[in-house]
């Protein structure tokens, strides 16, 4: 039942008092108890009697109602949650730069890292992954003195991030002062039809170790990834002179390469051919060579039965010739002496195409009469005709 409700005796929960007073709680008695339970909470002396503690009795101070042990534990929680504020983490893209009173103490890289809380030490991190790009595009004079447009892309990243903090006001700045006079002196060092050709790629070499070496020199921590060169291009009142030339360079390059195809093809063959007619020649040779020592081989064989037997070598070799010329000709005609006016013919041919066809019958037709005088003698004749053909 509530103290405020009929029934409820008109207690008062704050004066303690009953009745029908119902004026405003004391603030005085308030703030008593308030203090009595919090001494009690902290392990607190309760003061003596119903009076109030007046205001002589403040916090910490001996007779207060808090206690030293309660200040100490106080302390304590708040040294260890200053102490615990110093742990911080670094991500893996970040380096965490540690300061103390505003010096450079220590780089830290990623994972979790305690330093002394503030305002004794403080930690900056700094993405070291990022890539900062820019462009710069200018009209240049070249070592010829011509003039040419050149706009280019520098992309960088931070690789000390203490130098980055400290040893630079502006890296961001000095990067691109530094690329502007690097490009310069670059273009200006250059002709310019390198400069629009095939240089191109080593000139945006040449200015991104420029650019690092600066970088270096004036300890800005950053390092030049690349460097991306756009096509030179000349100025507008030459433009299609310098067109013209590109494309004549051009196919210049493009016939150079169909003559080194055209070489690269018929030489090749060439050296094919050379070798063949070598082999063949040094074959010929071998040839040549062994079918010489072979007849020289079988001469001295022959002269040496001729020392043995001259007439019937003589003989011998009579035969075997008149054999290979009378093989090599298909008409034979035979001389007949001693006045007689018949003329002896015999078809070898048709004699040679009877022993190639031994299945057909023989079909020989004579070309010439054969006429045999009277007065001849027929076996004389017979022995001739046999040591003919032999």
């Amino acid at each position: 039942m509530a103290w405020n409700e009929p029934g409820g005796g008109n207690q008062d929960p704050w004066s303690g008092k009953s009745g029908g007073d119902q004026g405003p709680p004391d603030l005085d008695e308030v703030v008593r108890k308030l203090q009595e339970r919090l001494g009690g909470l902290f392990g607190g002396n309760k003061p003596s009697g119903n009076g109030s503690s007046g205001g002589g009795a403040g916090i910490g101070l001996p007779g207060g109602p808090f206690s030293s042990r309660a200040i100490g534990i106080v302390i304590g929680v708040l040294v260890v949650v200053w102490l615990a504020s110093g742990i911080y983490i670094v991500e893996p893209a970040e380096r965490g730069v540690v300061m103390r009173f505003g010096r450079y103490v220590d780089t830290t890289g990623p994972g979790p890292h305690w330093h002394i809380p503030m305002p004794i030490e403080s930690v900056v991190k700094v993405n070291v992954d990022e890539i900062s790009t820019f462009s710069h595009r200018a009209a240049m004079l070249t070592q010829d003195e011509n003039i040419v447009e050149v706009e280019l892309t520098v992309q960088s990243r931070i690789q000390d991030a203490a130098d980055y903090l400290f040893q630079d006001q502006d890296p961001e700045k000095t990067l691109n002062d530094a690329t502007v006079t690097v490009v310069r002196v670059t273009i200006g060092q250059s002709k310019l039809d390198y400069v629009m050709t095939e240089g191109r790629g080593a000139v945006a070499v040449t200015i991104k170790e420029r650019i690092q070496a600066l970088m270096d020199q004036y300890r800005t921590g950053l390092i030049v990834t690349s460097v991306n060169m756009q096509p030179a291009k000349p100025p507008d009142q030459v433009k299609a002179a310098f067109d013209d030339a590109i494309k004549a360079r051009e196919d210049k390059e493009r016939l150079e390469n169909q003559a080194e195809a055209y070489s690269n093809e018929v030489l090749p063959q060439a050296r094919g051919a050379a070798a063949r007619i070598l082999a063949d020649a040094k074959a010929y040779r071998d040839k040549v060579i062994a079918e010489s020592e072979g007849e020289a081989a079988r001469f001295t064989a022959v002269l040496t039965q001729y020392a043995k037997a001259p007439e019937v070598t003589r003989q011998r070799l009579y035969l075997e010739t008149m054999e290979q010329v009378f093989s090599e000709n298909s008409k034979v005609l035979l001389d007949v002496q001693d006045g007689a006016n018949s003329l002896l013919y015999l078809p070898v041919e048709q004699l040679m195409k009877q022993r190639q066809m031994p299945a057909e019958p023989a079909q020989t037709e004579p070309v010439g009469a054969l006429h045999v005088p009277e007065h001849s003698d027929p076996p004389q004749r017979v022995v001739d005709r046999d040591r003919r053909s032999r």
